[in-house]
């Protein structure tokens, strides 16, 4: 039986927690595109990374526990779009970085967390809620989409070496 998850807003004391947490999800991106992702000497690096992010006042970070241990972080930034001659103005809550203890995935953690970045974007006037999934992401890709999000737009790339 998996026990209850508690999700609390992120502080920059818990800088070195989401970096630990990352370190499984940044791995698979190495694995997977190491052209493009570097591998950290420690976690000990990411901990300013993280601080500062969490610092800043555009962002929202979340920390879920369970059973007294953080199992699972999100990340996100407020991006105000004022418009122009050929796109409406918006504001938009994009999730920068999740990730969920494997032991727990499938538990509803990242659906609460993600649920708390739903309602902190309505909470500072945000209409829509966006991210990016690496095309190597599928689990990340179905469970963006099972949370509601859809499909908008593909980058393509070109070495030109």
């Amino acid at each position: 039986m998996t026990k209850p998850v508690r999700v609390r807003p992120a502080t920059p004391a818990d800088a070195a927690t989401l970096a630990e947490l990352n370190d499984f999800v940044h791995a698979l991106h190495v694995e997977n595109r190491p052209d493009f992702f570097r591998t950290p000497s420690s976690a000990d690096e990411l901990v300013p990374i993280f601080r500062a992010f969490l610092e800043r006042e555009d962002t929202f970070g979340f920390v879920a526990e369970s059973a007294g241990r953080a199992v699972g972080y999100v990340t996100a930034t407020v991006r105000r779009h004022p418009g122009d001659a050929l796109v409406h103005p918006r504001n938009v809550i994009f999730v920068d970085h999740i990730a969920v203890d494997p032991a727990l995935a499938r538990a509803g953690v990242g659906t609460a967390l993600v649920e708390s970045v739903r309602a902190a974007g309505r909470e500072v006037g945000c209409t829509r809620m966006m991210t990016d999934v690496w095309a190597f992401n599928e689990r990340a890709l179905a469970f963006f989409e099972s949370a509601g999000l859809a499909r908008m737009t593909y980058w393509l790339e070109q070495p030109l070496e």
